[in-house]
């Protein structure tokens, strides 16, 4: 049984007062011959209008399958607490409350503890790791043949994704199953859980309630990276600490297993925070002070400084307030700072890249043009002009991607046949292709993409010669070819690197379906590793989706995706690069081919699009989607 308190959304038409809450349990009346009501109800309570009990169900102890459904909706601002086993309870009650009390803000996991024997409580620690499902559960009474001593319980559900030791989200695939056997025992007279998961169990909807994600930041070759990661998005129930703590605590621990092998964390082996620290302070300077264990006492300045910037990056992202500096505190205990790093240091640290001058698209005379889009002037008048490129009159593009520095394009001729490296300047001469395929349109060569070392990145879609190609920064340099583990006979028909050059996206084709996934650039390490640079480790970065036809990677690790559930409407939305969920969509998407996002978080830039009916369109904040070329298509931001 659990309670929920919170105070209600903006906008919710029965804020006024309490309202019901719907139990987990299936709601299936009474068992035949029993009357038993289940122990397991929610109750929601918002601000001071008082405490509601209802939404009872009866549950058997025995028998038939029983789902336990996931909550409905999601509502960050709900408070669930658990209520203890009653005396005397059924098995089926124990097994009921134990899977419901998982959920809740319960310090220490307390109440969830109770449904299980002394020795079970002692040695349980779900906060390694959250195991989350599609939906609810379904938990029935099986008949053990070894252990005929005490109830067996069979708990089961579609496994989404688990969240590891390092708080990764990990989606899974092929739809795995999830199964876990309790065991009951009689402990003083009353059942117990001798054999409770090893993990925390959650459904989808219940792990966005009480988990929210934050990117944690590491160096990549100078650059700083982000590492989306889950916290609490309240005091964590085992380590009471706040989510800012949490999310610091994280970044010290090191980087998700994922990205472990591309990036490097500036603190020393075994930093942790001091011991006790459960928040952090703000000063009224917006300077945040972190208190550090003794591993970090003797770091040099100029490591300190790149340690107090991933501070800062990390912790900038959860607050509402301006954070301006970063100080790390000794261990000590008195206070004493290791170093101070201002928000305009920490930027010229962490070496990102600068903010697009230009978007691109090809006009309908098969030209590169660029414009400027600016949404924060009320001058919104759209003016492309042709990019200055050395190319022979008549030449046709098909499409173009432009480096971070827009000193560059690569541009693929209309038959793709050819991929062409080229300055924005007319003044030098043509070059000869960098890359060739032999395939037909359109199963030649795809758009291309710059990684921010200034290299360009193909996919031959020719069958015969499908594979992915890398022209390293420098004129005249050869074409390299890519190994991918993990395509698995799928063909790469589209791709886009990342702004920091650890990432790559790739629309993968198998049979008829096309698939998103990441892949995680490794590059030799110039300590005697010779080489060549690969993508590793693809997974899915838009899983809810049956078909994905475009994507651009966004600000903060994002994805915008072009595509359509199952059985659904083609649309765009945002999705975390991990694959975990969605984080909004754009209005009217149903007929965009292609899009393009800028990664520049320093400032708004709109999403440009070529939609089916109306050429190169642009969204204004708050707007609807404006016509700029009638007749372009293939739209861009560098990279």
């Amino acid at each position: 049984m659990g309670v929920r308190t919170g105070s209600s959304p903006a906008g919710d038409p029965e804020a006024a007062g309490a309202r019901t809450g719907r139990g987990r349990l299936s709601r299936r009346g009474r068992t035949r011959g029993r009357g038993r009501l289940s122990r397991t109800v929610r109750a929601y309570v918002f601000g001071a209008a008082g405490l509601l009990l209802a939404g009872c169900a009866s549950m058997p102890d025995h028998g038939e399958i029983r789902p336990l459904e996931a909550s409905q909706g999601v509502d960050s601002q709900v408070r669930v607490f658990s209520v203890p086993p009653a005396d005397k309870a059924s098995a089926a009650e124990i097994v009921d409350g134990f899977l419901e009390a998982m959920t809740s803000d319960d310090p220490q996991l307390e109440t969830a503890r109770q449904y299980l024997t002394e020795e079970a409580a002692k040695s349980w620690k779900p906060g390694a790791a959250v195991t989350v499902l599609s939906a609810g559960l379904d938990r029935r009474s099986v008949q053990g043949e070894k252990d005929p001593s005490g109830p067996r319980w069979k708990v089961t559900g579609k496994k989404l994704a688990t969240v590891d030791e390092r708080s990764a989200y990990q989606p899974e695939t092929g739809g795995g199953a999830y199964e876990e056997y309790l065991q009951l025992v009689q402990e003083n007279k009353q059942w117990r859980i001798a054999t409770p998961p090893s993990s925390l169990v959650l459904s989808d909807s219940d792990f966005q309630r009480i988990y929210m994600p934050v990117n944690k930041y590491y160096f990549a070759g100078g650059t700083l990276v982000s590492d989306q990661v889950y916290v609490r998005q309240r005091s964590d129930p085992e380590s009471r600490m706040d989510p800012t703590t949490q999310t610091v605590q994280s970044l010290l621990a090191g980087p998700s297993k994922w990205l472990g092998p591309v990036v490097a964390s500036s603190f020393p082996t075994g930093t942790e925070l001091r011991p006790g620290t459960k928040s952090l302070s703000y000063d009224g300077q917006n300077t945040l002070r972190v208190p550090l264990n003794d591993k970090a006492d003797n770091v040099a300045q100029p490591q300190c400084q790149k340690m107090a910037t991933q501070l800062l990056y990390t912790v900038k992202e959860l607050t509402a307030s301006r954070l301006e500096r970063v100080e790390l505190l000794r261990s000590d205990g008195k206070s004493s700072s290791l170093c101070v790093v201002t928000e305009a240091a920490a930027a010229v640290i962490a070496n990102r890249i600068q903010g697009p001058e230009y978007q691109y698209y090809v006009d309908g005379e098969s030209r590169l043009v660029r414009m400027k889009l600016d949404v924060t002037s009320e001058d919104q008048q759209n003016r492309p002009e042709r990019v200055p490129m050395p190319v022979p009159a008549g030449f046709k593009a098909a499409s173009a991607a432009v480096s971070h520095d827009e000193r560059r394009a690569a541009v693929v001729s209309e038959d793709g046949h050819g991929l062409y490296v080229v300055p924005l300047s007319a003044a030098e001469p043509m070059p000869q292709p960098a890359v060739t395929s032999k395939g037909n349109k359109p199963n030649g060569l795809s758009s291309p993409s710059f990684d921010v070392s200034g290299d360009v990145w193909v996919a031959d879609q020719d069958p015969q010669h499908a594979g992915l190609w890398r022209v390293p920064a420098g004129v005249g340099a050869a074409p390299e070819k890519v190994q991918v583990a993990g395509l698995d006979g799928g063909r790469i028909i589209s791709l886009k690197v990342s702004a920091d050059g650890v990432r790559i996206a790739l629309l993968v084709e198998r049979g008829s379906r096309k698939n998103l996934y990441i892949g995680r650039i490794e590059r030799p390490d110039g300590k005697g590793d010779t080489s060549a640079v690969s993508v590793r480790e693809l997974r899915p970065a838009a899983p809810q989706m049956a078909e994905v036809t475009a994507m651009s990677w966004a600000p903060k690790g994002r994805l915008l995706v072009v595509g359509r559930e199952s059985r659904g409407v083609r649309q765009a939305r945002y999705m975390l690069a991990d694959g975990s969920m969605a984080a909004g969509s754009l209005p009217g998407a149903t007929g965009l081919i292609g899009v393009a996002a800028s990664e520049d978080e320093t400032k708004a830039r709109p999403v440009v699009a070529h939609l089916e009916d109306d050429g190169i369109v642009w969204l204004p904040p708050g707007a609807q989607w404006r016509t700029v070329a009638a007749d372009g298509r293939a739209p861009v931001y560098p990279g």
